[in-house]
Formats: structure tokens, C-alpha cells, sequence
């Protein structure tokens, strides 16, 4: 995880930009570098990941034009090895062959990437700045104009929030340069779906995932995995070993007094035979994390607010008790393969475009809340699930495969891997939604809190303040009105709240756990 900053402007104050981008410091706390670009400035936080040597330090510059990234580029071994029949490279990063693929393949060149960026490039010969994003958003990237009606970019929006008026997320998937957004790559757009029938696909999600775990195994600082004993990131957990044939560095979280996911995450290690470590929290530590975790999210999102708590204070303890300096990860999973209220969707169709539309805004939600949780504890995250080859195929999939018709949610990612893998009441476990799995005490408390805060006419006094996204119980007001703290008029950057689709039947509730739906079942159990 690094952290980023470009501005085409050079009205900022220098103290007022410095103080400004070193409130993302925790992304890249090993080296800091600011250089004069042309018209503008570029600026660098490292937590260096791939190529630890100082010369792996941003912005890398070739003549006078630079370059930041905030990624993984997956596949710079081949594209380097060709680049460097006519490029010299000085260092082990992945990142050094960015302005060597902007110089042969231009704009284009953000459609080749199997990665998780986020870029500002300087291109000197016409003094301007180009920046782009990965296409699902993992790495994060906002941007905003200046007074003077300049851009400026950063990785996070509290780098921007008093240097620009208006913070706005840079849109995944797109590029931007000469004054415009362009759409490089469309991964949920769907024109045909696939017609392999159910063992092909089975067996195509499996290699698919197999290599975008691996490929994510690459780095030159030490690798630790996020175990909560649920389908996904004990998949991720289990196949990890049995690529590096070796015990891997698990990690687990719980309330003190009623965690459901510790059990299972245990069961997970011991079979796996990974060096595990539980985490163990109480209603105390919650409820003091909270106000810096809304501030280090950038939100006020339930759902998004909730599932941070236990994910920040596990990542919290992994910082200062570990060396592990990236983590793994199992979101995006939900969205691909269904949540439990996606059980509901009436048609085919409804699935289809409730993944799609999930997909598409994932970077204001759960992939929001992993690289916040994670990197404001200087640690880098890593999601198999989002690998690009990987979540084309899964949205190519007729989604009458897809969907919950076999009494058993997620049912082609469990197939595919039936075997000895995990054992089986694992990979058939039912759903349980990170928040609630932690214990369902965790959320309990948090809505006690929020009802010991206001009074039920402060509660609808205070929620009049607020025509967008306006707040709809106590606890969306406490988490609203943390959250302008910090960030002021700047709601807009969440689009809405996470829910279940309140126009099928059965979903239309007023809390985003999935506790509340008829089909909870045995999930909390």
C-alpha cells in the first residue's frame, strides 16, 4: 500500500498541502518524496512491497516525466522483460514499467494491466497530467478541483477535503487525461453469456481463483491471511498453502462473548496446519475505535461502518505484534456469487443486474472498508476474488446457474472445490455476514450506543439536517454525524446506503444485516 498525490496547480500552500497528504501517511510510512512537475507537483508515501531497496522509491522518472502508482501490477515480469530490450531498468519494482508502456503503447496501455492501481502520470513534452484506476477499484483514488479550477488527486479523500470544494471518487475502470473521463474496460458488462455447462464452470471458477490467489502470493514482505472460518477466505487460506507448500500465517476475530466465527476459523487452521492467532475484543474497544474508524473510511454506510470494526481492530493487532506487511483477503465473493438476500431476486434478469450494479460499486463499500481497515495500519491488502480474469468469467455465467436453486447460497464456488481442500462442513457452511460472525454482540452494541445518544425527538430533529442519504435510525445519525466531522458536505461521495433490494419481496427492511431476512436460518450459529 502506498499513498499518492498530484496536483496541475501550484496555488496550494506548501505547508497546507504537506499537512494535507501526511494524514495518509500510514499507507507508506517507510519513505516520503515530493517532486516539481512541470505546472504541478507529485507526491509519494512508500511502504515498500515489491523491490525493497531504495531504488524500488517514487516517483520513478524517466527524462522529465514522472510517475506515482499506488498497485500491483501482476503482470510486469513479461511486459518488463519486453521493455527491457529497449529500456533500462533500475530497480525490482513492478511499478518502473509504467512509463515505459506509456511511451509504446499510450493510453492503451491501462487495458493490459492484470493489477490493482491507482496512477498519476506526468507526461513533460505537453505538460499534463493523466491519471487512471483500476477497473474494479481496489486501489483507491479521488479527485477535486482547486480554486484556481485546477485538478488535484489523491489517494484518499481526507488528502483533498481543504484543498478542494467538492471531493468526488476518481470513477474505476477509467482514465482520465486532456480534461476527460474515458471508460478503458467494462469487467460487468455482459453481451453473451457463457454456455459451459455446470462442471465446465465449476471447473473453470476453480483454476480462475487458483491462479488469482496465487499470483497474489508474490511479494517481497512477509504475507499473513485474514481466516474468519467462512467459504471465502478459508478457500483463499487453504489454497494458499497448498500452493506454497508450506504453514501460512493465519488470523481471526471475536466479540469476548459470543464470537462465531473463532470456532471455525480454528477448525480452518488446524486442518490447513497454518501458525494462527486469535484476536479477542470487547464492547469497550469497539466503541473507542469508533469515531477514528469512520474517519479513516470516509463514510457513513452501515453496513460498511459495522463490518470495519472487527476488521480494523484485527489489522490493528496484526500491525503492532507482526512484521506482516500484506494481508489477504476474501471480499468481492458476495457480490459475484450472492448475498442471502439475493435468494429473493424474482428473476434471472434481477440477480444479473443486482451483481452487476454491486460489482460496479464496490469501491464505496466492502472494498472501501478492506484497504482503509488494512492500510491505516501500513499494511497492503490483496483480493483473489477481484482478480480481472476471474470476476469476468464469474459475471459471464448465466445467472440462472448462479442463483440459490440448490437450498445452499454460493453453490458453484463450493462445488468447484468439493474434495480435501477444507473439510466439508466448512465448504457448505452457511453465510454469516463478517459484523454479525465477529458476535452478534458487536452490532448489538453498537445500535444500544446509538440509541443512548439521542433522544427520540433529538433523532428527528437532527435528521432534517440532512436531504441526502438521510439518516433512518439512530445509529445511520451517529455514524452521519461523525462522519461530517470530518468530511463536511461531502456526502456525495457514498452514493447510498448498502441494503437489500428494498423493491423484492422480502427485502424491504430498515437494517442491513442479513439477521433480519426470513432466510437467515442457521447463519449466526
Amino acid at each position: 500500500m502506498c499513498s499518492i498525490m498530484g496536483i496541475t496547480s501550484k496555488c496550494a500552500e506548501m505547508e497546507i498541502l504537506m499537512e494535507s497528504f501526511n494524514r495518509s501517511i500510514s499507507r507508506g510510512p517507510d519513505m516520503s518524496r515530493t517532486i516539481d512537475a512541470g505546472k504541478g507537483m507529485l507526491l509519494f508515501h512508500r511502504l515498500a512491497i515489491m523491490g525493497l531497496h531504495p531504488e524500488g522509491m517514487q516517483p520513478f522518472t524517466y527524462g522529465d516525466d514522472a510517475v506515482v502508482c499506488n498497485g500491483e501490477l501482476y503482470c510486469f515480469r513479461p511486459i518488463k522483460e519486453e521493455l527491457a530490450k529497449k529500456y533500462t531498468f533500475k530497480s525490482e519494482s513492478d511499478c518502473e514499467i509504467i512509463l515505459p508502456m506509456y511511451y509504446e503503447y499510450g493510453l492503451d496501455m491501462f487495458a493490459m494491466l492484470d493489477a490493482e492501481f491507482a496512477m498519476i502520470i506526468y507526461d513533460a513534452k505537453q505538460d499534463k497530467f493523466i491519471a487512471a484506476r483500476d477497473p474494479i477499484g481496489i486501489r483507491p483514488l479521488f479527485y477535486g478541483y482547486m480554486a484556481d479550477g485546477e485538478i488535484a488527486f489523491a489517494s484518499e479523500a481526507k488528502n483533498l477535503v481543504d484543498i478542494c470544494d467538492e471531493v468526488v471518487p476518481f470513477p474505476p475502470s477509467h482514465y482520465y487525461a486532456d480534461g476527460e473521463f474515458v471508460k478503458y474496460c467494462d469487467l460487468t458488462s455482459v453481451s453473451e453469456y457463457s454456455t459451459d455447462d455446470l462442471e465446465t464452470t465449476c471447473g473453470k471458477i476453480k483454476d480462475l481463483l487458483l491462479a488469482g490467489i496465487e499470483k497474489r502470493l508474490d511479494a517481497d514482505a512477509p504475507l499473513g491471511f485474514l481466516l474468519s472460518g467462512g467459504l471465502d477466505s478459508s478457500l483463499v487460506c487453504a489454497a494458499a498453502t497448498k500452493i506454497m507448500n508450506k504453514p501460512i500465517r493465519t488470523f481471526a476475530i471475536g466479540m469476548e462473548k459470543d464470537a462465531i466465527d473463532l470456532h471455525y476459523a480454528k477448525e480452518v487452521a488446524d486442518y490447513i496446519k497454518s501458525e494462527h492467532t486469535e484476536i479477542i475484543i470487547t464492547k469497550e474497544d469497539v466503541l473507542a475505535a469508533l469515531d477514528y474508524v469512520i474517519q479513516t473510511l470516509g463514510t457513513y454506510d452501515i453496513t460498511t461502518i459495522r463490518a470495519s470494526m472487527g476488521m480494523y481492530l484485527i489489522c490493528k493487532a496484526i500491525h503492532e505484534t507482526t512484521d506482516v506487511r500484506v494481508l489477504l483477503t476474501g471480499e468481492i465473493s458476495d457480490e459475484l456469487f450472492g448475498y442471502k438476500y439475493t435468494d429473493f431476486a424474482p428473476t434471472d434478469e434481477a440477480f444479473q443486474a443486482e451483481s452487476k450494479k454491486r460489482v460496479d460499486e464496490l469501491y464505496m463499500y466492502d472494498v472501501l472498508r478492506a484497504d482503509r481497515c488494512i492500510s491505516a495500519n501500513s499494511i497492503e491488502a490483496r483480493v483473489p476474488f477481484g482478480d480481472l480474469a476471474f470476476v469476468k468469467y464469474v459475471m459471464s455465467i448465466n445467472p440462472s446457474m448462479k442463483r440459490n436453486s440448490y437450498n445452499m447460497g454460493k453453490y458453484l464456488l463450493r462445488h468447484a472445490f468439493e474434495g480435501d481442500l477444507l473439510p466439508e462442513n466448512i465448504l457448505f457452511r452457511e453465510k454469516a455476514a463478517f459484523s454479525d460472525a465477529v458476535g452478534h454482540s458487536l452490532v448489538d452494541d453498537l445500535k444500544e450506543y446509538a440509541e443512548s445518544v439521542y433522544t427520540d425527538a433529538e433523532y428527528a430533529e437532527r435528521i432534517k439536517l440532512y436531504d441526502f442519504a438521510t439518516p433512518f435510525t439512530k445509529e445511520s445519525l451517529l455514524y452521519r454525524e461523525i462522519f461530517e466531522k470530518y468530511y463536511a458536505g461531502q456526502s456525495k461521495m457514498v452514493c447510498d446506503f448498502w441494503m437489500p433490494n428494498k423493491e423484492w419481496e422480502g427485502c424491504n427492511v430498515n437494517d442491513p444485516s442479513a439477521r433480519v431476512l426470513s432466510n437467515y436460518g442457521n447463519s449466526g450459529i
